[in-house]
Order: C-alpha cells, then sequence, then structure tokens
C-alpha cells in the first residue's frame, strides 16, 4: 500500500525551522568529515613527531579513515534502526550533538590513538545522521514535487560545508598563532577540528520547535507500525533494491574517500614547485630534533640556552612557513572540489523533478566519471597544480551529486517501518563501512604496488585505479536499480 498523493503547502514557521535544522545537519555532516583531508597530514606529523611525508603518517591516515568507517557503519546500522524504533526527530537531534561534541574532543588530541577515536565517534554521528534526516524530511512533505526539492536542494548544503571547512582551515593556518592554546599548541588542525562544535549551538536554541514525522507518530499512536528487522530487507520484494543500491553507495563513497578525498594531504603536496618547497624539512626535522634534545641538557649556562631556544623557534618558524604554504595549496584544490560538488547536487536537484527514470538519471554522472576521474589523477595529478585544480571541480561535480541522488531514492523503495533501517543498511554498510575503506585500500594496498619516485606520486596512481573501478562497477549496476513507484511513498 502506498499513501494517497497530496498537494504542495504553503511553508509554515515551522517548516523552515525543519528545513534550517536539515540544512545544519547536512551541512555540518560534510564539514567534519572534511576536516581529516585537510588536517591529516600535519595533525599527524605533529602526533608522531615526524615529517608529513613519513610512510608513518600515510599509515596512519588508512587507519583512521578505515576504522572510522567501520565505527560509523556499525553504529549508524544501529542508528536506522533506533530511527524507526524510537522515532527520526529523537535521533537526528542526538547524532548531531554526538558529531559535535566529538569534534572538540579531537581538537585535543595528544596521540594518534585518540585522533583516531575522537575520529570514529565523529563518523558515528555523522553516518546516523544522514538517515534520520532524510527520513525525516521525506515525511514531513508528502507532496512528491515538493519533497524531491527539500530533498534535493537541502542535500546541495552538504557541499556548502565542504566550502566552509576549507575556509575554516584557511583562516586557522593564518591566526593560529593569535589563538589560545589546545592541548598547549597552536597548531592550526586543532582549531579547524574545534570548529565542528559549532552546529550544536542553534540546535539546542531551536530543538523545542521541531515536529516529530506525522506519519510515523500517527502509526505509532495507533499500534499500526511494525517493527523494523534487517532481515527484512531481504524479503523477495525489497532484495534487489537493497543489494544494488548497497553496492552504488559503497562505489560513490569509494571514489569519494578511496581517490578524491586523498588529493589534498597525499597528492598536491608531491606536485612540482610543491615537492621543491619541501625539500629542506628533513634537514629542519634533524635539526629541530637535535635542539630540543639541547634543550633538555640541565648543565648548559644560560645564554647558550636561550640561543638554542631562540634558534629552535626560527627553525619552527621555517617549518610553518613551508607547512603552511603546502596546507594553502591542498586548501585550494579542495575549494574547487567542493564547489564542484555544490554545483553537481544543485543540478541533481534541478533535474530530480524533471527526468523519471531514476538509473537514467544516475548514468548522467556515471557514464562520463568513468571516463574522466582516472584521467585526473594519472596526468595532473601528478604534474601540474592549476589543473589539477579544475579537475577536482569536474570530479567533485560527478561524484558527490550521486549523495544526493541516493537522499532522494532511498526514501521511495522503503516501507515507513524499514524507511531509517534500509537507508542505513545502504548508507552505512555500503557507503560508510565498504566504499571509505577504499582510502585504506589505496593508500595500503595498491599504492605501494604503483609506480612513482615519492609516496604522493604512487597515491595518484592508485586513486586513478580505484576511481575506474568503482565507477566501473557502479555503471554496470546501475541497470540493475529498481525504478520506484510513481512519487507516492510507501506506507
Amino acid at each position: 500500500m502506498s499513501s494517497p498523493p497530496a498537494a504542495p503547502r504553503p511553508l509554515t514557521l515551522i517548516d523552515w525551522l525543519i528545513i534550517l535544522v536539515a540544512i545544519i545537519g547536512f551541512a555540518f555532516d560534510t564539514y567534519v568529515l572534511l576536516t581529516m583531508p585537510l588536517i591529516a597530514g600535519p595533525a599527524l606529523a605533529e602526533l608522531l613527531h615526524v615529517a608529513p611525508s613519513d610512510p608513518q603518517v600515510r599509515q596512519w591516515i588508512g587507519y583512521i579513515f578505515w576504522g572510522s568507517a567501520l565505527s560509523g557503519g556499525a553504529f549508524g546500522l544501529l542508528g536506522g534502526w533506533l530511527t524507526d524504533r524510537l522515532g527520526r526527530r529523537r535521533v537526528l537531534v542526538w547524532s548531531i550533538l554526538i558529531y559535535s561534541i566529538s569534534a572538540l574532543g579531537g581538537a585535543y588530541s595528544t596521540s594518534a590513538a585518540m585522533l583516531c577515536l575522537f575520529r570514529c565517534t565523529t563518523f558515528v554521528g555523522v553516518c546516523v545522521e544522514f538517515v534520520a534526516a532524510v527520513a525525516w524530511l521525506a515525511e514531513l512533505f508528502p507532496n512528491a514535487a515538493q519533497r524531491e526539492k527539500v530533498l534535493g536542494y537541502t542535500q546541495a548544503f552538504a557541499s556548502v560545508g565542504g566550502l566552509l571547512v576549507t575556509v575554516a582551515n584557511t583562516v586557522a593556518v593564518k591566526y593560529a598563532t593569535t589563538l589560545p592554546a589546545l592541548a598547549g599548541s597552536h597548531a592550526s588542525w586543532r582549531y579547524t577540528l574545534l570548529s565542528g562544535l559549532l552546529p550544536a549551538i542553534p540546535l539546542l536554541v531551536i530543538r523545542p520547535f521541531l515536529p516529530e514525522s506525522p506519519a510515523w507518530r500517527e502509526k505509532r499512536a495507533q499500534g499500526t507500525l511494525q517493527r523494523p528487522s534487517f532481515a527484512a530487507l531481504f524479503a523477495p520484494e525489497l532484495r534487489r533494491t537493497t543489494v544494488v543500491t548497497t553496492i552504488l553507495f559503497a562505489c560513490a563513497y569509494g571514489a569519494a574517500f578511496g581517490a578524491i578525498q586523498l588529493t589534498p594531504t597525499q597528492i598536491v603536496p608531491g606536485l612540482p614547485g610543491l615537492a621543491e618547497v619541501q625539500k629542506p624539512m628533513k634537514a629542519l626535522r634533524q635539526k629541530e630534533g637535535a635542539l630540543r634534545q639541547a634543550l633538555q641538557d640541565p648543565g648548559g649556562e644560560a645564554a647558550a640556552h636561550q640561543r638554542t631556544a631562540a634558534e629552535l623557534k626560527s627553525v619552527l618558524g621555517q617549518e610553518k612557513a613551508i607547512m603552511d604554504q603546502v596546507k594553502q595549496a591542498g586548501n585550494r584544490v579542495q575549494f574547487f572540489q567542493e564547489t564542484g560538488g555544490l554545483v553537481g547536487r544543485v543540478v541533481l536537484a534541478f533535474l530530480a523533478v524533471r527526468i523519471v527514470g531514476r538509473g537514467r538519471l544516475l548514468r548522467l554522472f556515471l557514464v562520463p566519471g568513468l571516463i574522466l576521474l582516472p584521467l585526473v589523477f594519472l596526468f595532473p595529478g601528478r604534474q601540474n597544480l592549476e589543473l589539477l585544480k579544475y579537475g577536482m571541480f569536474a570530479a567533485g561535480f560527478l561524484t558527490v551529486a550521486q549523495f544526493s541522488f541516493w537522499g532522494n531514492y532511498l526514501p521511495r523503495v522503503y516501507p515507513m517501518h524499514l524507511r531509517g533501517t534500509g537507508e542505513s543498511f545502504a548508507a552505512n554498510l555500503g557507503g560508510r563501512m565498504l566504499g571509505t575503506s577504499a582510502a585504506f585500500v589505496t593508500t595500503s594496498w595498491f599504492a605501494p604496488l604503483m609506480p612513482g619516485a615519492s609516496s604522493f606520486s604512487k597515491v595518484a596512481y592508485a586513486a586513478a585505479l580505484m576511481a575506474f573501478l568503482v565507477y566501473g562497477i557502479a555503471l554496470v549496476a546501475s541497470w540493475w536499480l529498481p525504478e520506484p513507484p510513481a512519487a507516492l511513498l510507501p506506507d
């Protein structure tokens, strides 16, 4: 059975508050997730006391990406089930609070393991939030055209979050030394992480005014709301939907995390020009270590101690100037990629109400992506920073738009009592656990087997291979994607 068609209605103040919360949630989902690609190199280099090009940094990036994805995916599955059991609004609010508080903990990390822990809890909040928000919005706006527009355009703000975190990181790099110390450090990456606490503030103010999904609340009050079950996702009428959407979600996240999001920290620093800038870093790190050891000698004269401290300060300043130049280049590439993602989401929202066939709509992004993304990493990804920026705009356009596609598609193919559970299975098992683990595969499995004189060049080759694989699998799987029933939400 399906709910009858509903007429569009004028948006009330409460509707706008709902949309505002969804915008905050989607924007800061991306915001807190994309802090890691921007700060991974500097943060882990500081916490591990090694150079950013050290293999330990690459290994820990893989551990953090994979560990956080597995944690977020596992708890995200539970969150989807809880969304169907406890309600959309309650789970949504708590999920945003979880990832906001985790951002605060991450900013005060004193070891790589501590940073990994808080990145895991950040992922938990984000993975739950997406599922709860999509189910909530879909049921609050039952009119088909209105629902597609609200889901499409609110999800577009996820890419605004990506732009905001790029700006925040740039500001943090510039003004870190003038801000209060965090964990005894003025490192810019700490302030970037701390800014992820921001969405909790308006949420605490708005929360009392937010309604629960009327359809879900009514069914629960009447005692007709069925109990959610993961096994029900594999009933004959839903099995194909569950399997295909999980594969396609995994491919979309595989392209994003196994290729695109590695670019700012794992590819850009190795480009011609930037590689030359970083050549003095090895000698500076060695000199820094020697100076720190000299300062620990209690038997030296006070004047000599002061000269050593002044020299250490000079060395640290030189290191910071080099790293700031590299980080700013990564930020520019990230900005182009996020701008492309924003444009892609807006185009998807526009096309979603005009192209009836969901498979046809998805292939509009998959076909050019299969050709373009590998070329971006094979050529400008190893040779040209300026061309890479435009290539990443296109990569973001084609890949990030697919995330909005799933936010519009999934509510239409699962009944109400399985809506959160079904969305969470595809998004979390497929996207967050399998898809994001592509970052580990790219950096730890593919990259060591690739040609190239540096780890950065190896990652570029590996990212090209990953992009080709996941886009090829997605294009094949898209032909088995079930078409949802008309414009109605299943009851």
